[in-house]
């Protein structure tokens, strides 16, 4: 199995995009009958319609048409065809016990995603690469219309408004505003974060007003109009769904990274002392220092943000290595470090424009170090490596931003 940092940058991007599509995919797991008609609803108080979603009737699967729209990276800028990265149309199947798998399809092979009750699985057909994230034993305990099946049930209209009440603090709410989606009468709440917000404008969620049913949700950059990202039905279904169409079968010859995230970790860096978490990994800076194959760099400030948290992450393989958050929101930084092994290659894009060993990423120089940068709409990635150690840097900022924390490790 390979290793989380050897993996290409494209390939990467393509992981974190796959997991932010399951986000939004999972959700149309809340649903009934169909609406028909084409008209808006009447207007409603926003605890109200989302608690009308949440005791929607649940069914016993569904099937969809979807369109995945991608515009994080210019299209343009791309030497390959991945659906991820560039966008498509495809397939959905939900299962009512919360199973769920999106095919995006493209001329240059499909990409799958599955997300199970213990795992999430991306395949990519192009690279025959298959990516596997273990979740936490809790992960597929929601309930199909999107409440958790506690015993307390699902939430009243109090409960709603109480949560609502406490996101307002640090998100602004449009409210339930009456739609349109292809057709089917809904509703679509815009959410902005009310500070720390990065390069993240907003996002939407759309829901049929009649049965609670996601219909689309998409995010928006900071003072752009139209999504980066969106996830949309254009038809939809219900009936039991075949179990073959709930999972994907990879070659045997497909290449496999595993990534866990399983463990559930601890919280707040605790000033360097060795942290307690319910997985019994150590956190805090002292801990993780103690516990990395290789020197860790975890300054107490970095471009002006604090240090949050200092935690050990599994990478499959049986290796390690540790991430180490600054700042708060969206606004925040992330430093992902892991042992290092030579010149990184980014082996997707370098065939197609550096030849093999290049990246064919811009480069920028980190105290002397050469390091791939990818600039998106939505933040910053950027990886090198130094005495040893790789180090990836992220976050909803613009590339001066991420540069600079970059040059402070």
């Amino acid at each position: 199995m390979s290793s989380l940092r050897r993996m290409s940058t494209e390939r990467l991007l393509a992981v974190s995009g796959g997991l932010v599509v399951l986000v939004i995919a999972a959700a149309v797991l809340a649903s009934s009958a169909l609406s028909s008609g084409g008209a808006k609803p009447p207007a409603k108080p926003l605890a109200a319609a989302l608690h009308a979603a949440l005791t929607a009737p649940k069914v016993p699967g569904l099937s969809a048409r979807v369109t995945f729209t991608d515009k994080l990276v210019d299209s343009s800028s791309l030497p390959t065809g991945s659906p991820l990265l560039k966008g498509a149309n495809g397939r959905l199947w939900a299962s009512g016990d919360g199973r769920v798998r999106l095919e995006l399809q493209s001329d240059n092979g499909d990409t799958q995603l599955v997300v199970g009750r213990d795992k999430v699985t991306l395949y990519d057909q192009q690279s025959n690469s298959v990516y596997e994230a273990k979740l936490p034993a809790d992960a597929g305990a929601a309930h199909p219309s999107g409440a958790k099946a506690d015993a307390h049930g699902v939430p009243t209209i109090a409960d709603v408004e109480r949560k609502l009440t406490e996101a307002a603090g640090k998100l602004d709410l449009s409210g339930a505003m009456p739609s349109n989606v292809h057709g089917i009468s809904a509703y679509t709440l815009r959410i902005a974060p009310a500070h720390d917000g990065g390069l993240v404008g907003a996002a939407e969620v759309a829901w049929d007003a009649a049965t609670g049913v996601p219909l689309r949700a998409a995010v928006y950059q900071q003072g752009s109009s139209s999504p980066v990202l969106e996830l949309a039905i254009t038809d939809l279904s219900y009936g039991t769904v075949a179990e073959r169409d709930l999972a994907v079968a990879p070659p045997a010859g497909a290449k496999i990274t595993s990534i866990d995230l399983a463990s559930k970790l601890g919280g707040h860096d605790s000033g360097g002392e060795t942290g307690k978490s319910k997985s019994a990994d150590p956190t805090g800076a002292k801990a993780v220092a103690a516990a990395v194959p290789f020197t860790l760099s975890a300054p107490a400030t970095l471009v002006g943000l604090p240090r949050q948290a200092v935690r050990l992450v599994h990478l499959g393989d049986g290796k390690s290595g540790a991430l180490v958050t600054y700042g708060k929101g969206l606004g925040g930084i992330a430093i992902l470090q892991t042992a290092g092994g030579g010149h990184v290659t980014l082996p997707l894009l370098a065939r197609r424009h550096h030849g093999e060993g290049g990246s064919g990423l811009p480069q920028v120089s980190v105290n002397g170090t050469s390091a791939d940068e990818l600039a998106t709409a939505l933040g910053t990635v950027l990886r090198f490596e130094r005495g040893g150690v790789q180090y990836v840097v992220a976050g909803s900022v613009p590339p001066a931003a991420a540069e600079a924390a970059a040059r402070g490790l």
